[in-house]
């Protein structure tokens, strides 16, 4: 109870941040100087990728506790965090894209920045690929932990990328270099997706705590058949 209690709390602490966060990006902030109302789409894309590095670093954390103590409830998490991350993940590709049509030109070029992302994607997605086609809990649980581990190794090359190549995507931006009024509507639609995202992972890892429940009932029921 105390998982789902936490669950609402963050849906409805979501929603409440939400709704101010996508009228301060919409109407209240100015436009962008060069880019004019194409810009206000950075308002979902930003958050988008810190709602999935967290999602990721979780499922990485989570995966290590699993590997070092055995214990069901890493593993929940891990799943959690990383499935909720691939939905950020998919977000943040989506609207790149949409802001680059008219920006750069392109719906997509293979750009360093783009490259690790969609790279990153694909790996993440191999993980949940993996969980689905390992029936043995104990088994899909070490195997997906590995392939979180190794492939968390691409989350800071996406970060870096922009500073380590010649790349056409710009760098990260700093407070100082935006407008003010611009960064507060940023900052409101950043806790807003934090806790949306906290929402999502909470009921997944509900849901994947079901699931291990479910099948561990099974298990017992056919060794009891004999």
């Amino acid at each position: 109870m105390r998982a789902e209690s936490v669950a609402k709390f963050l849906g409805v602490a979501a929603v409440v941040v939400l709704l101010p966060g996508v009228y301060l990006g919409l109407v209240w902030a100015p436009p962008d100087a060069l880019m004019g109302n194409v810009q206000r789409i950075m308002y979902v894309h930003f958050p988008s990728w810190l709602a999935t590095g967290a999602g990721y670093l979780i499922g990485f954390v989570a995966s290590v506790l699993y590997l070092t103590r055995r214990e069901p409830r890493w593993d929940w998490w891990a799943e959690a965090g990383i499935e909720v991350g691939v939905l950020f993940n998919c977000t943040g590709l989506l609207t790149g894209s949409i802001w680059g049509r008219p920006t750069w030109g392109v719906w997509w070029t293979w750009d360093p920045r783009l490259t690790t992302t969609a790279i990153m994607l694909l790996i993440f997605a191999g993980y949940l690929v993996v969980r689905a086609f390992v029936e043995d809990p104990e088994a899909r649980a070490r195997v997906a932990a590995l392939v979180a581990i190794v492939g968390f190794a691409d989350v800071p090359i996406v970060y870096f990328s922009v500073r380590w190549w010649r790349t056409l995507h710009q760098p990260q931006s700093s407070p100082e270099t935006v407008d003010p009024e611009m960064v507060v509507a940023l900052r409101v639609m950043f806790l807003a997706f934090l806790l949306l995202f906290g929402y999502l992972a909470t009921r997944r890892y509900l849901l994947a705590r079901t699931r291990w429940e479910t099948e561990r009932r099974l298990l017992e029921l056919e060794a009891a058949r004999g």
